[in-house]
């Protein structure tokens, strides 16, 4: 069965962003460019309203490349359950209310059953010091948390 991808915001500024001077984010920006050619045809890829708008925001030159790159992906709606899932997230303590949008992507991929969010967002979600205590959160409300990984760890075998 082929896995199913919620792809967050910040794999599609990667791959659209011009290369960076930082060597860390240069390498990032090159690994994820290499899973785009390489893996991308192996799973299902889906994103969301949510991920458009973000993409969408910024120069405009930037943000077209970026909303190219989206165009021909299936989209989950934002529903009413990753709402609620997503505001429970915060309230619980588990993202800061300034990283609300980052709990509704966790909610939407749990609400839509998604096996993988695949993000470069490692402050609140591929974190190994959060993401334990996010998916335990998830699972109290009997829903099962996608796994949340970096291109790096999606790469294959």
């Amino acid at each position: 069965m082929t896995k199913r991808v919620y792809l967050e915001t910040t794999i599609v500024s990667y791959l659209a962003a011009q290369p960076s001077r930082d060597l860390v984010v240069a390498a990032n920006q090159e690994l994820t460019r290499e899973w785009w050619e390489r893996r991308r045809g192996d799973f299902d890829i889906y994103v969301s309203q949510l991920v458009l708008d973000e993409a969408g925001e910024g120069d405009p030159v930037a943000a077209e490349r970026r909303l190219s790159l989206l165009q021909d992906l299936p989209q989950v709606p934002v529903t009413e359950e990753a709402t609620v899932l997503a505001q429970s997230i915060v309230e619980a303590g588990l993202m800061p209310r300034k990283a609300a949008t980052d709990a509704l992507h966790v909610a939407l991929a749990t609400a839509h059953e998604l096996d993988i969010l695949l993000t470069w967002n490692c402050r609140h979600l591929a974190n190994a010091e959060l993401v334990g205590d996010v998916a335990r959160h998830v699972r109290s409300h009997e829903m099962e948390p996608p796994i949340i990984c970096t291109p790096a760890e999606l790469m294959g075998v």
